[in-house]
Parts: structure tokens; C-alpha cells; sequence
């Protein structure tokens, strides 16, 4: 397998090896220096500990953003740099969306937005009733969060005090409707936190943050979409 050091100026070389429409150059953009911060300074997991039932887990619900997830995958040696070359083809393990079965250390396949964040519910749920000490990040786009699971899903995590549960909402403003107060006052009785989505060392803290009775929210602003 070849591997790219872990070194964040090479992201953007990796993402362009992705071509085609298909790569959703805004929604991978948007999200690449948050998912370099969560897998070089936050997450407990490695290519090495993918099947390690105590790894932290990394759920990416923003299903129109992989071709950002790929390359940090390439970059920390998830997965073999040369399988960037070929987005949705034939034989390539890197679909549209990213497949838990092929792609090592993806954790869920994504399809219709809305599912994520409920499933980050249930992975934080049974792996605190398993006793690991497992934090659980869930990946969302701002309009994402028009889809009404969501809701539910915020509602329950807030009720079960899922204090290892974080979101990370990447706010472009592409969201199709605005909400009094800002994203974050969607997160009733969660923790918050709103950073520039560009900042490396606001995005580690705000990662970092954690309330041992709520789950927390991060906000993540970045460039207007277009």
C-alpha cells in the first residue's frame, strides 16, 4: 500500500486526483480541514485499530462530501493513495458514497441525508451500554439538517444524556431555511460551539469540548457555498 506522510498541505494535491462532477468539489472543500483536524489530532483510531471495539467512531452523514473523506483517508494511510485515480468507476472501492464494507475504516454507507446523526445515536448508545469509553463524531451539511429525523434524533440524544456524541455541522449557508438564533439553537439542551471551519487549532478545542452530561454540537463556518 502506498501512503502519503500526514501532512495537511497535501490534501489538496490528493483531492484533485478525484475528478468528475460526481467529486462535489463545494461540499468536499467545505469539509476537508475539519476532517484533517478530527483524524490527525482527535479521533482514537488508526489504520491499524479499524476493527478495535473501543475505537472512537467516525460517521459521515454529509453524504454529498466524500471525495474530502477519501483523501484524508489516503492521507493517514486508510486506504492506498492510487484508489483516489478512480472515483465511481467499475472496480474502484470509492463510490458516490462511501461503503463501510469496502473502504477501510468507513464506518457507515450514506445514501439519503438524514440518517447519519440517527445512527450516531445508536452507535453512542451501544457503546456506552458495552462500557467503552468511545466518543462517537457525526459529520452533517447545514441543509442536512432540514431533514426532520434529525430532529428526532437531537431530541433523543439530549434526553439519553449521550455526553460521547458529537456533531459537527459544516455551515455554508446552503441551507434552505434559516432558523432563528443560528444553527446551534437547533441543539436544544446540547452543548455548543461555533469556530471558523478554516481554523485548525478552534476546530481541536471545540472537538475537544466535552460536557459529561449532554452531547455537543459543533458548528463550523466556512466560505459561502458558490
Amino acid at each position: 500500500m502506498t501512503t502519503t506522510a500526514a501532512n495537511p498541505d497535501l490534501l489538496g494535491t490528493l483531492l484533485t486526483r478525484l475528478t468528475g462532477d460526481e467529486k462535489h468539489a463545494p461540499s468536499a472543500y467545505s469539509t476537508l480541514d475539519v476532517l484533517w483536524v478530527l483524524y490527525d489530532r482527535v479521533l482514537r483510531v488508526t489504520p491499524d485499530t479499524v476493527d478495535e471495539p473501543d475505537r472512537d467512531r467516525f460517521l459521515l452523514s454529509k453524504g454529498h462530501g466524500p471525495a474530502g473523506y477519501y483523501a484524508v483517508l489516503a492521507a493517514k494511510g486508510f486506504i492506498p493513495v492510487d484508489w483516489l485515480d478512480d472515483l465511481g468507476g467499475p472496480r474502484s472501492p470509492l463510490g458516490h458514497h462511501p461503503d463501510r464494507v469496502l473502504i477501510p475504516g468507513v464506518e457507515i454507507g450514506t445514501g439519503s441525508l438524514g440518517h447519519g446523526l440517527g445512527l450516531g445515536v445508536g452507535t453512542a448508545l451501544g457503546l456506552r451500554a458495552q462500557g467503552f469509553d468511545a466518543r462517537t463524531f457525526v459529520l452533517l451539511g447545514d441543509a442536512e439538517l432540514d431533514e426532520g429525523s434529525n430532529h428526532e434524533a437531537i431530541a433523543y440524544a439530549a434526553a439519553a444524556r449521550l455526553d460521547k456524541l458529537t456533531a459537527i455541522v459544516i455551515d455554508n449557508q446552503s441551507s434552505t431555511h434559516g432558523w432563528p438564533g443560528g444553527i446551534a439553537s437547533r441543539f436544544p439542551s446540547w452543548t455548543a460551539s461555533t469556530v471558523d471551519g478554516r481554523d485548525h487549532e478552534a476546530i481541536e478545542i471545540a472537538l475537544r469540548q466535552r460536557d459529561r452530561d449532554r452531547p455537543h454540537v459543533v458548528v463550523a463556518a466556512v466560505e459561502k457555498k458558490g
